[in-house]
Order: structure tokens, then C-alpha cells, then sequence
């Protein structure tokens, strides 16, 4: 499976509690955090539901 980087670029301050837990899922807890997953259809709608926050390197 192909890996996506994932880096966190804004605050989750002021994003919705279900927002704000879905970061932490994906292992996010601070600005400019990086994080590399598996691209499964699993991460990929995580990634989509906070797309506004991240961003993604394919």
C-alpha cells in the first residue's frame, strides 16, 4: 500500500469536538506535527473529514 504524510498546519481550536478527535486518531496532537500511515480508505476519510486543518504529501 501506498504511505501519505500527514502535518498538521492549523490550530483545532475553534473545529468541532468530533473534528478535534479525529486528529487525535490520526495521531495529531500538536501544530506541525507529521505523521505517516498506510493510505487505506479508513485514513483516507479520516484525512477528508479535517482536510481543512492538514496537509497531506502522497
Amino acid at each position: 500500500m501506498a504511505k501519505i504524510k500527514v502535518t498538521q498546519i492549523k490550530s483545532k481550536i475553534g473545529a468541532t469536538t468530533r473534528q478535534k478527535n479525529t486528529l487525535v486518531a490520526l495521531g495529531l496532537r500538536k501544530m506541525q506535527a507529521t505523521v505517516e500511515h498506510e493510505a487505506t480508505p479508513q485514513i483516507e476519510g479520516m484525512v477528508a473529514k479535517v482536510l481543512h486543518l492538514v496537509a497531506v504529501e502522497r
